[in-house]
């Protein structure tokens, strides 16, 4: 992404938790000036400070990009720090704050809403993006830009599917890590030590997504790595019968969370 640009109309950053960390140090990483970007955060961290960025200074009046990442919680007091802001995209990666609540609070706005994973800490995640009415295609194509900076971005069709991306991907790694959890006290139950299980599994798992990563059908993968009659039929014959139940049960009960929480 070329950065020349946001270089000279400044970026703002407000609230630099662990993905407003994430998201600054892969801009900063991939060609932003530490002198463009101001970030409001009441306990910035020790890395922040290191990092040589504008800390809770006046803010520039017409910054490129405005990321929103503190908690919904916070919203209401922080928001108010932004209103004197003028032909800036606004990016939030808030959880379960809908647009309607941005343009309620800071008015006429164009506004990004987006929605990453935590793998975005270690640049691997997957973020789902939708704007509201008054965004450009350029718009989206910015927030694209900047967001890639920690992993894939993909756009929505309308806003109502946030719930379902909260759901799968948004709360997703939570899932696959108690699935190492799983894994690893099975393989203490067969005879591993606690220590080896979970390297095992932990590799296990990192690898697989790896190879799944490569683009070929997950189907397909699965077959590559049955043979007949095998270990891994075997173990297929226990976990196909119940797993996709299970596994849309526990996306509709995180989506349907997530549509009580902004109702």
């Amino acid at each position: 992404m070329d950065f020349s640009d946001i270089n000279e109309r400044g970026v703002v950053l407000l609230g630099c938790g662990k993905m407003g960390s994430a998201m600054l140090a892969g801009w900063l990483e991939s060609g932003l000036s530490p002198k463009a970007a101001t970030v409001l955060d009441p306990a910035p961290s020790d890395w922040l400070q290191s990092t040589g960025v504008g800390l809770n200074t006046s803010l520039p009046p017409a910054p490129a990009v405005t990321l929103i990442a503190v908690k919904p919680q916070m919203m209401g007091a922080a928001l108010p720090a932004l209103r004197g802001l003028s032909d800036t995209l606004f990016v939030t990666v808030a959880a379960g704050t809908p647009i309607a609540a941005y343009e309620a609070q800071l008015g006429d706005i164009r506004l990004v809403r987006a929605m990453p994973n935590t793998p975005a800490a270690v640049g691997r995640g997957i973020t789902a993006i939708i704007g509201n009415p008054a965004t450009t295609p350029a718009d989206l194509d910015l927030a694209e830009g900047f967001l890639s900076a920690v992993g894939e971005v993909v756009r929505l069709e309308h806003e109502g599917q946030m719930d379902a991306v909260t759901g799968l991907s948004g709360s997703g790694p939570a899932y696959v890590f108690h699935m190492i959890e799983a894994m690893a006290a099975a393989g203490v139950a067969q005879g591993l030590s606690p220590d080896l299980a979970l390297q095992l599994a932990r590799a296990t798992v990192a690898g697989s997504g790896a190879l799944a990563m490569t683009g070929e059908d997950p189907g397909q993968l699965r077959v590559n790595v049955t043979s007949p009659n095998g270990t891994t039929q075997a173990g297929l014959e226990v976990l196909m019968p119940e797993l996709p139940d299970l596994m849309a049960r526990v996306v509709a009960a995180a989506t349907d969370r997530s549509r009580a929480l902004r109702s």
